[in-house]
Order: C-alpha cells, then sequence, then structure tokens
C-alpha cells in the first residue's frame, strides 16, 4: 500500500494568529534590519522593506477607517474585495492592508475577458474592485452585469479623474494623521483570500485559504530549511525575477508574502515580457529564477537568449505545471552555474504546494533524489496513491495522489457539491493528478488524472469551454466536447479542441461557417490561453458510456490517429 508521511520533523501545530501578526510582527526578528524589497522592473523604482510595511499600515487605516475620516469603512463582516491588476507593489500592498483587517478578497486573473470576470466576481460574491487602470473597461463591464455599483470600483494603482484610488487613500489618512488601525483577531479557519482554480470540470472556483492555511506552509519552509546547510556568511541577498502573476498561488507566496520575513528582493516584471528579462538579469545580477514550463520553453528557443547573460543565475525553481525532461537538461546546459532546478507539485487547493524537492545537501547528504522525481513530501504531509478501483496501488504503480495536511484548503466557496468531491470528509484532498511513488518515498508525476489541461501553467477546464460555445446565441449546436490534443509548446503540453454536434440551423449554414462563428465566438470571449488551438470538428455524435459520461479519450484518440495517417497524394 502506498501511503507514507513526511520524512521531515513534524510541523508544530498551528495557531490562532492573524497572518499579517505572523509575516509583520513576529518575534523572531529577520537576520537583517532592512533590505530592497521590490524593484519595479520598468521603472526602477525602488522600495524597502519598512517603506512597504508603512505603507501596508496606513493602507489598513484607509481602508478600515470611518468614512467620515476618508476611509472605506471596511469590515469583516459581508464584504469581499475583488483585487484586478497585473504585478505591482500596490497589488501586494492592498492584499496585505486587507489581511490586517481579516476582510477577504479575491484574485481573479488580470487576461480575464469580461464574461470571465463577471463569472469570478459573482462566484466570490464581490462587494468592491480594485482595479488597474488599463483594465478599468473591462472590469466596469463586468461590474454592471453583476450589479457591483459603479461608486464600489477603485484604482489600484496610478488614479483615474473621479474616481478614488488606493494612492488617494493612504495620502488623505496621512494627511489628516487619522489614528492607525492595529490588525484583526483571526483564527487559524479565518478565511483569509479566494484564488480561482478550474478544479476537475465546469468554470472556475473559488478556492477558499485561511490565515492558518498561510501560516502553515511557513511552518513547513522552517521545518525544510532545518536541514538544509546554512549559507555561508556574507552570502549576497536572493535576487528573484518576480514576472509570475499576483493572482496565481504560487506568486501570491513566493513573491507577495515570503518576502516580508525572509530577506529577498524582488525585481517585478507586470508580466512575462522576454525582452525585458534579458536586459534585468544581467542589469540587477538576478540569481534566483522562478519559472513555469511555457517561459523555460522561451528561454531555450528565443535567439535573444545568451547564456552569459545568465551567468549570475545560481537557483531556478520551476512550478505551475510538469516540467518535462528534455526541458530541464536543457536548461541546465544554458544556465551553467545553477546545478540543479528546484521543483516541487502543488496546486491552489493545497495553498501552494504539497512537496517539493530539496537541494543535494539536505539531510546531510544522504538523500537521493533522482532527476525525474517532482521531490517529496513537505513537513507535515501525508499522501496516499489510489488506483481508479478506490484500492491503494503498490510502490511504483500509477493512481491519483491523495494529499492531507495543515495546508489543504478550506474547500469551494459557496459550492458544497465539488468541495464534496474533492475534499474529503477525513481531510485528504485528491488532487486528480496521477503519480507513482517508490519505495525512498520519492514521488514521480505521471499524467493529469482529471480533464483539466495545464496551458503555459495556467488551468484551462475543457467543460468551461464547452459552456461558452453552448452559450452561443445561434443555436448552431447541440452537443459539444473539448479535450486536449497535441500542438503545444511542449511534448506533453495539449491544447483545447472541440467536436461540436450541428442543429438544424447549423447544417443550413454550412460547417466552415459554423466552425468560423463558433472560433470568433469563443476567442471574444474567452482567454488567448484558453483558445482553440487545436481546432475544432464537426461530428455526428458525441461518443459517451452508459452512463451519459463523454468518453473523451475516444475522441482524442481519434484525432490523434487521423494526424498520423498518411494524406493521399492528389
Amino acid at each position: 500500500m502506498v501511503y507514507t508521511k513526511s520524512i521531515y520533523e513534524s510541523v508544530e501545530p498551528i495557531p490562532d494568529q492573524n497572518i499579517h501578526d505572523f509575516l509583520f510582527n513576529s518575534p523572531v526578528q529577520p537576520p537583517i534590519d532592512d533590505w530592497t524589497l521590490y524593484i519595479d522592473a520598468v521603472t526602477g523604482v525602488k522600495t524597502s522593506r519598512s517603506e512597504f510595511i508603512e505603507r501596508v499600515r496606513d493602507g489598513t487605516t484607509a481602508l478600515g477607517s470611518w468614512i467620515s475620516v476618508g476611509g472605506l469603512g471596511l469590515a469583516p463582516s459581508g464584504e469581499m474585495v475583488g483585487i484586478l491588476g497585473h504585478n505591482c507593489m500596490n497589488f501586494s500592498a492592498v492584499l496585505h492592508s486587507l489581511l490586517a483587517l481579516t476582510v477577504p478578497f479575491a484574485l481573479p486573473s488580470a487576461f480575464s475577458t469580461p464574461f470571465e470576470l463577471a463569472h469570478a466576481l459573482r462566484t466570490a460574491k464581490c462587494t468592491r474592485l480594485f482595479v488597474q487602470e488599463a483594465l478599468l473597461p473591462g472590469a466596469l463591464q463586468a461590474a454592471k452585469e453583476v450589479g457591483l455599483p459603479d461608486d464600489r470600483i477603485y484604482i489600484l494603482e496610478g488614479r483615474v479623474p473621479g474616481r478614488k484610488s488606493f494612492d488617494d487613500m493612504i495620502q488623505t489618512v496621512r494627511k489628516r494623521k487619522v489614528p492607525r488601525i492595529a490588525a484583526q483577531p483571526a483564527n487559524r479557519n479565518t478565511l483569509a483570500y479566494l484564488v480561482f482554480s478550474s478544479g476537475t470540470s465546469g468554470l472556475p472556483k473559488a478556492v477558499m485559504i485561511s490565515h492558518g492555511n498561510v501560516i502553515s506552509i511557513y511552518r513547513q519552509g522552517e521545518v525544510s530549511a532545518s536541514v538544509e546547510p546554512v549559507p555561508p556568511p556574507g552570502s549576497p541577498l536572493p535576487m528573484v525575477l518576480a514576472f509570475l502573476p499576483f493572482y496565481h498561488s504560487y506568486a501570491l507566496q513566493l513573491v507577495c508574502m515570503r518576502g516580508i520575513r525572509e530577506p529577498a528582493t524582488f525585481v517585478v516584471l507586470p508580466t512575462w515580457n522576454l525582452d525585458l528579462v534579458v536586459k534585468v538579469v544581467p542589469k540587477y545580477k538576478i540569481n534566483a529564477l522562478q519559472l513555469i514550463p511555457s517561459a523555460v520553453h522561451q528561454l531555450l528557443h528565443s535567439p535573444k537568449v545568451k547564456s552569459e547573460d545568465f551567468d549570475s543565475v545560481v537557483r531556478i525553481s520551476c512550478g505551475a505545471a510538469h516540467l518535462p525532461m528534455e526541458l530541464k537538461k536543457k536548461l541546465l546546459t544554458v544556465i551553467k552555474n545553477c546545478p540543479l532546478i528546484g521543483e516541487g507539485f502543488g496546486m491552489s487547493e493545497c495553498t501552494v504546494s504539497a512537496m517539493r524537492k530539496p537541494s543535494p545537501l539536505a539531510f546531510g547528504g544522504k538523500l537521493s533524489i533522482p532527476l525525474e522525481a517532482v521531490g517529496i513530501l513537505l513537513p507535515g504531509q501525508e499522501s496516499r496513491i489510489v488506483k481508479e478501483d478506490g484500492s491503494e496501488a503498490g510502490y511504483n504503480e500509477p493512481g491519483e495522489l491523495w494529499v492531507r495536511g495543515p495546508n489543504v484548503a478550506l474547500g469551494y466557496f459557496s459550492n458544497e457539491k465539488a468541495t464534496k468531491e474533492t475534499f474529503l470528509p477525513d481531510g485528504w484532498l485528491r488532487t486528480g493528478d496521477t503519480f507513482t511513488m517508490d519505495e525512498r518515498g520519492n514521488l514521480f508525476f505521471v499524467d493529469r488524472a482529471k480533464d483539466t489541461l495545464k496551458i503555459s501553467g495556467a488551468q484551462v477546464s475543457p467543460a468551461e469551454i464547452e459552456a461558452v460555445l453552448t452559450a452561443h446565441p445561434g443555436g448552431l449546436i447541440i452537443d459539444v466536447s473539448v479535450a486536449g490534443v497535441s500542438g503545444g509548446r511542449t511534448s506533453d503540453e495539449l491544447v483545447p479542441r472541440a467536436w461540436v454536434v450541428l442543429s438544424e440551423k447549423g447544417k443550413q449554414l454550412g460547417e466552415a461557417a459554423v466552425v468560423k462563428e463558433l472560433r470568433g465566438w469563443s476567442e471574444k470571449n474567452l482567454s488567448k490561453y484558453k483558445w482553440l488551438r487545436g481546432g475544432i470538428g464537426i461530428v455526428d455524435e458525441i461518443p459517451k458510456n452508459p452512463t451519459g459520461k463523454v468518453l473523451r479519450r475516444l475522441l482524442q484518440e481519434r484525432y490523434e490517429q487521423s494526424l498520423r495517417e498518411p494524406k493521399a497524394k492528389l
């Protein structure tokens, strides 16, 4: 039976504490008094940790003070604040201000179309929204659709005439010398924020992360660090390239939060931009890269990338999706001063991660972890490998990975059905991913057991695309199925393809016209990474089993076989 516990020492019980106090007001002081926390890669503006702390304290006061003194009057009961924006210092400052107040927030994708954003705002039941100026038009459209009042939409960064901004709010409380508001009490199950995950099916669901969940991952990190070698005196401060989106669990934890407690400097890019990356890495002598497979692919295949520009890099970590073996090997030949690639496995439903690959020197160098392995369980984590029939898999036998630990989320917000399917009553989280485990506790990724696709590190739900196609007002189709087919950036990345059954209206219009119409409709209502890059196929029926479950695998196999068949010569 493949059931195992982490080989690390156990994690101390998670306290009933606001994560703000844990990060900002801990009695355990950082090893240095102050450091540059953020550098804006575009403007070069630097923000020290002490400056950021002052901004968050003023932001907490601005958001929580009475309206009569210039605040927003936010209170935990009945509020859910949306934050919509690309990476910027204010994004981090707003979320920390809300954490201090114990006012929960929701983090929709900055690339959302108005259709997608409306779904996110509706799902999270957002009562207010902070949005970057460039994203305001789409936000106003989505807000109108869900009934979010216009006067409850604020500017996250910069200023827009006639609309309150976070900067304005801070200036007001500073000018009026409004007494600062202290962090509010929280317990381990107090809701901290919502992040969106496609899960196993349907439109994106809102994952509930508690204050205790976030504290647990720092406790896990402290135990993990205790078996790693101590950096020699005078070691350079980690200088980290920060392009991963702050609304994603990976960057939210590693950039927006961890730097408050653990000294590091983050060079912040609004979004991934290879031209900017190749400039700032040598300029700031960046020594740590936090990557995703799609970024790795670009680094390896762009003529703009020169190996010598990355000579300062000594640490690489990769997450958000599985990194194929061929990319691991190639990356280490381009970035030559990095001995290995730190990997792990995680998902929003376990706050950020459940396993990680320690350094070769951890545990006194006694571990031997194969390059192919994803890692070992984090402290306080348990796992099971479960076969399709519900029985336990044996060593080196594939099955669905289940994990349990203090970092497992509370469930899905206002979605009891989905919560029961994924979060089991005894604390186990069904990941929906197929793994194997060897006798030494090394875990190996096999495949995605669920239908959700990973494209450029982001989850894409086939059912979400199906819902958009079905919603076409023309009534052109009567059935649809979406699944992943070959054609991605890497050998194991799949792209969405739709198979549709035409209605009578669709047949009258003609196949070519229907495909064109559906493609335009989907691209209007879906983010670019969700577009049907695998095409749209017309079929007579969608194959299903006796219980009505769509046989996506059969559709995929037929399509892949058609690609292999030789084309007839004219």
